[in-house]
C-alpha cells in the first residue's frame, strides 16, 4: 500500500475518527432515503401514485399536488403531469415554430378537399391535462397523452372536419371559423372523458398545392376585377346624380336669381312711374297756377287802372335811361305821344 494510503487508515484508526463514523453513515443513509424514498413534485405539475408491489397494485386514484411526497423504494411510483397550458403545434415551416419552443411539434396536416384537393393547414391545438388519474389509467404514463390520444385524434377530427369545405371556403371566414369550432367541439367531447381539456384549435395558415393555388390566385384576380367594374360604375352613376342634383340647384339659383331681379326691376319702374306722375302732376299745377296768374293779369290790364298799370311797365322798360325835361307845349314843344310832330322835327315825311 502506498504511503498516502498508510496515512489515511492510520488517520481513520484514531479514537475521533471513529465516533465519526456513525455520523457520516447516518448522513449518507438520509440522504440514500431522500434520493430514494421521495418525489419532488414542481408548480404546475400533479402526480398520480402507481403501486407496483403488494395486494393492493393498480394506480391510486389520489391526485398528489405540487411538494414532496413519500413513495416506497421498488413498491411504489410516482407519475408527474404537467398541469398548465400544453401547445401542440402542427407546422412544416420552422419559422412558424416560436424559437426555442418546448413544446411538441409535428408535421403540418394535409387535408383532402371535397373537391379533390390537397391543403397544407398549420394548425395549434390548446389544451391542458384536468384530471391526471384518467390520463393515467385511460392513457398511460408520461408523454403517451400526445402520442396516444391529443395528436392522432386532433389529426383525424381535423381531417373530417376541414375536408368537409371546398377549395374556395378556405377564404372563406365565417365558413372556415364554422369549420374549426366543430372541430375544437368535437374534439372537447372526445378527449375530455380523458381528462384533457381542450380549450383552443387555431388555423394559423394554410397552403394548396402550386397548380390550384394559380388557378385560385387568377380566378380571385378576376373577381376583383370585376368587383372593380362594378364599383367603378356604381360610382359614376353616383357622380352623374350628383352632378345631376347640382345643376338642378343651379338652376333653380338661377331661377330664383331672375326672379328675384324681375322683382328688383319691376319695383324700379313703378316706382319710376310714381316719380314721373307726381311730377307731372306739379307740373300741371305749376302751369295752370301761372296761367290762372296770367289771365288775372290780363283781367286786370283790360279793367279800371290799367293806364297806370302800362306806365308802371314802360317805366321798366325805360329804366337807366337819362331823363331830360323838354317842354311839351309851344312850338318848340315835344309831345313824345305826337309822331308826325317828330317826324317833322327829323325833316320826315308822314305816312
Amino acid at each position: 500500500m502506498s504511503k498516502a494510503g498508510d496515512q489515511i487508515l492510520t488517520a481513520l484508526k484514531q479514537p475521533r475518527m471513529r465516533m465519526l463514523w456513525p455520523v457520516g453513515v447516518l448522513l449518507f443513509g438520509g440522504l440514500f432515503a431522500y434520493n430514494v424514498c421521495t418525489v419532488y413534485i414542481r408548480p404546475y405539475e400533479s402526480g398520480v401514485k402507481q403501486v407496483i408491489l403488494g395486494g393492493e397494485k393498480g394506480i391510486r386514484d389520489k391526485v398528489y399536488g405540487p411538494g414532496l411526497h413519500w413513495v416506497t423504494p421498488g413498491a411504489e411510483r410516482m407519475h408527474r403531469f404537467p398541469t398548465d397550458l400544453q401547445v401542440l403545434e402542427m407546422a412544416d415551416n420552422s419559422s412558424e415554430v416560436g424559437e426555442g419552443a418546448e413544446h411538441r411539434v409535428v408535421r403540418a396536416i394535409k387535408i383532402q378537399t371535397s373537391e379533390g384537393y390537397t391543403v397544407s393547414a398549420d394548425v395549434t391545438v390548446l389544451y391542458r391535462i384536468e384530471n391526471p388519474y384518467k390520463v393515467m389509467t385511460q392513457i398511460g404514463p408520461g408523454r403517451l397523452y400526445e402520442d396516444s390520444a391529443v395528436i392522432p385524434r386532433a389529426e383525424q377530427v381535423l381531417r373530417r372536419t376541414l375536408g368537409e369545405m371546398d377549395a374556395d371556403d378556405f377564404y372563406k371566414g365565417d365558413r372556415r371559423d364554422k369549420a374549426v369550432a366543430q372541430a375544437q367541439k368535437l374534439l372537447v367531447s372526445e378527449l375530455e372523458s380523458k381528462g384533457i381539456k381542450v380549450t383552443h384549435v387555431l388555423l394559423r395558415q394554410y397552403r394548396y398545392d402550386s397548380r390550384y393555388q394559380q388557378a385560385i390566385e387568377q380566378r380571385k384576380i378576376q373577381d376583383q376585377s370585376v368587383f372593380k367594374n362594378m364599383a367603378e360604375a356604381a360610382a359614376a352613376q353616383a357622380e352623374a346624380e350628383m352632378n345631376k342634383i347640382i345643376a338642378v340647384g343651379q338652376a333653380t339659383v338661377q331661377v330664383e336669381l331672375s326672379r328675384g331681379d324681375a322683382e328688383v326691376a319691376k319695383l324700379r319702374s313703378e316706382a319710376e312711374l310714381y316719380r314721373r306722375t307726381k311730377a307731372a302732376e306739379g307740373d300741371l299745377v305749376v302751369k295752370l297756377a301761372k296761367a290762372k296768374g296770367i289771365e288775372l293779369e290780363n283781367a286786370a290790364l283790360r279793367g279800371a287802372g290799367s293806364e297806370n298799370m302800362v306806365g308802371l311797365k314802360m317805366a321798366d322798360v325805360l329804366g337807366g335811361t337819362q331823363v331830360i325835361v323838354v317842354p311839351t307845349d309851344g312850338e318848340s314843344g315835344v309831345n313824345p305821344l305826337d309822331l308826325n310832330a317828330a317826324l317833322r322835327r327829323f325833316d320826315v315825311k308822314g305816312m
